[in-house]
């Protein structure tokens, strides 16, 4: 007794499948492809319609019943404009436009009755899948666009075979061998095509949010963002000179408005009242650092960068708090090139009345801190009446931060309004935004400017492509105050409860996920090395394709020895390139042309002759028939010659014995046969 399987089963049920059925399921699997990988961009009413779509779809082909009228496809598209309309307010843009797409790729699969229709849909197709890269052109969208374009391209071929019941998979290789052929064409296109901004690239909304550094602070908030383990940036050091771990600042946005629970950043109209006035010493560091998309204009930088960055197309300031910052925010991934100088100092030397921003708090806020900065106070000026208090100040605050009992968690407890006084009296125990904001509020109690920067501190280097990983787990708030002589001076509160967290990078995060936590029990090595192995992997799709901008081409073309390149000499390059590809494809077509059967080229051209002759003769006729044409015609004596040419050319094919004569010299002998002049008008 055979006992079949599931998947005998389902293979057996698909070989019976009508072929019609079976190129509809295969089509609707190919767009369910394509519409996945963008379900979280889009509206839920938009995915759950082409799912229900889709399915319905697919079970009418299954059950060979007809398709849905008229009326209900005109019912759908009303509906589906509707909700578009509520949904985005407008039926154009880029959310609104890919919403409709979908919709339409999806409804029009319920009209699927000619090859008409089904060209439509692939075409359709293609441009849904071009949207997916609105949203996302990492490597794995690119590797799910790529077999959704080999989908397309099989279904297409298929499309094409309307005989017979051709198999899927001989339809998959000549797609595949098309793709293959096309191939170093779109090389030499996206290497050699000149990228002229803003046509080259995919559009960027600024008003979507991405995940990363704000420019305010709300205690609470770093916390909530190291639960991302997602990249933030990569860096790559010049040589082998790589700064000490404890002082990696990856410096973002300043923040010195305070209003009892929450820092910002002021005004750009308002930064411009303390100059940074910035003093470097000793010797630079290089580097290049891949800045992932933020929708933000600022830019990181290791500590302080005197010159700008050389970001081709982008215009850079740097602000009076020394965060350099772009006139746009950055949608995409962004390489620069920086130079940072870790030995620095900013700032005026002596007290000016533009540092009394930095000493404002909210008036009837943190009671207990004040008083506890006006005792930390008193100390110091007891202990040495003359001298700045500031550096008193400061180490009496962090001495009280090691030796009181306070502690660096991600769940320090439910903050109220009062959240220095929380911190210094009440929890003990915070992240770093509750332990910078409460040192800050200390310091300005205590009469010492201060003000909080964010950026990342710390990272990881990938062992497989030895570049610095910054993610946004990394991301980390410390203090900057003001000392007489020196200007500002960076604290970080948390090294005093938690050095490991500067020194060794110690990362507060959630819990892993069921799938990483069975790795990690199986092998504690594995998952680590399989991430770095995918984001180096990644790494050189954002360097090699992703950041292959002009100036790449232009140094492409410098190695292939132009002096100095310019966008015209990349035209003649793809302009060479194109010819060479040109001249290649005849050559081919004519190689192909030589491979054909030399006897059925010969027939081929016996049928012209006749053609000349004035005879209508069928493309399938046998050289036998074309000499029983001839034999009917008037002159049919003056064409003996070419009627036993047909017959001895098709006795040298399918006679026991062919003729003595081989195809050459029946070929010469038919050039001598010469086609009756036209009478002279």
């Amino acid at each position: 007794m055979n006992v079949m399987t599931p998947t005998l089963r389902w293979r057996a049920r698909l070989v019976e499948m009508p072929r019609e059925a079976r190129d509809t399921l295969f089509l609707l699997g190919v767009i369910a492809l394509i519409v996945l990988p963008q379900a979280a961009h889009l509206p839920l009413w938009c995915v759950g319609l082409a799912l229900v779509v889709l399915v319905w779809r697919g079970a009418l082909a299954l059950q060979s019943r007809p398709l849905p009228s008229l009326a209900w496809r005109v019912g759908l598209l009303a509906l589906a404009l509707a909700a578009t309309w509520a949904t985005h307010r407008t039926l154009i843009g880029k959310e609104a436009g890919v919403t409709l797409i979908v919709v339409l790729l999806a409804l029009k699969t319920l009209e699927l009755r000619a090859r008409r229709d089904a060209f439509v849909v692939f075409f359709l197709g293609f441009f849904a899948m071009l949207t997916n890269f609105f949203w996302s052109q990492s490597l794995l969208t690119a590797a799910a666009m790529l077999l959704a374009l080999l989908g397309l391209l099989t279904a297409l071929v298929n499309a094409h075979m309307p005989v017979g019941r051709p198999s899927l998979a001989q339809a998959a290789r000549t797609a595949g061998w098309m793709a293959l052929a096309g191939a170093p064409v779109m090389l030499a296109l996206f290497m050699f095509f000149p990228r002229l901004a803003p046509l080259w690239g995919t559009p960027n909304d600024p008003l979507t949010g991405r995940t990363g550094l704000s420019d305010s602070l709300r205690v609470g908030s770093i916390a909530e963002l190291v639960l991302d383990d997602g990249l933030a940036a990569r860096v790559r050091f010049d040589g082998d000179r790589i700064p000490p771990r404890p002082t990696l600042y990856f410096r973002g946005p300043v923040l010195s408005e305070f209003d009892g629970r929450e820092w910002k950043a002021p005004p750009p109209w308002e930064r411009g009242g303390l100059p940074a006035d910035l003093r470097v010493r000793g010797q630079p560091v290089g580097y290049e650092i891949t800045q992932e998309p933020s929708n933000r204009p600022w830019l990181l930088s290791l500590d302080v960068m005197k010159e700008a960055p050389d970001i081709p197309g982008l215009r850079t300031f740097q602000t009076p708090d020394l965060q350099w910052m772009t006139y746009r925010p950055l949608g995409d991934l962004v390489r620069y090139r920086a130079t940072s100088y870790p030995d620095f100092e900013s700032g005026p030397l002596r007290h000016t009345p533009a540092l009394d921003r930095y000493l404002r708090l909210p008036a009837n806020r943190d009671p207990r801190t004040v008083e506890l900065a006006q005792q930390l106070q008193a100390q110091a000026r007891a202990a040495q009446p003359e001298g700045d208090l500031a550096p008193r100040l400061v180490d009496a605050a962090l001495t009280r931060l090691r030796t009181g009992g306070y502690s660096y968690t991600l769940e320090p407890g439910l903050y109220g309004d009062d959240t220095a006084d929380e911190f210094w009296f009440v929890h003990k125990a915070g992240f770093c935004e509750h332990i910078a904001s409460a040192f800050a509020v200390l310091m300005r109690a205590a009469g010492v400017p201060a003000r909080i920067v964010t950026g990342f501190q710390g990272g990881e280097i990938n062992p497989v492509d030895r570049y610095w990983t910054l993610r946004n787990s990394d991301a980390h708030a410390w203090a900057e105050v003001w000392q007489e002589g020196k200007g500002w001076v960076r604290v970080d509160p948390t090294g005093a409860i938690s050095p490991d967290r500067i020194g060794q990078f110690r990362r507060l995060a959630g819990e892993p996920g069921l799938m990483a936590s069975a790795i990690g029990t199986l092998s504690p090595t594995l998952m680590q090395n399989l991430r770095a192995t995918w984001e180096a992997l990644n790494n050189r799709w954002n360097q090699w394709v992703l950041n292959y901008t002009q100036s790449r081409q232009l140094d492409l073309l410098k190695k292939l020895g132009f002096d100095s390149p310019s966008l015209a000499d990349l035209a003649w390059v793809l302009l060479m390139l194109v010819i060479t590809a040109s001249l290649g494809g005849a050559a081919w077509t004519l190689w192909e042309r030589r491979r054909t059967d030399p006897w059925l080229r010969l027939l081929a051209q016996a049928r012209a002759r006749l053609g000349v002759l004035g005879l209508e003769v069928p493309a399938h006729a046998a050289p036998r028939q074309m000499a029983e044409l001839l034999a009917r015609q008037p002159d049919a004596a003056a064409q003996a010659g070419l009627r036993d040419w047909l017959l001895r050319l098709e006795a040298w094919r399918y006679a026991r014995t062919p003729p003595a004569a081989g195809l050459g010299a029946l070929r010469r002998e038919f050039r001598q046969f010469r086609p009756p002049r036209a009478p002279r008008t």
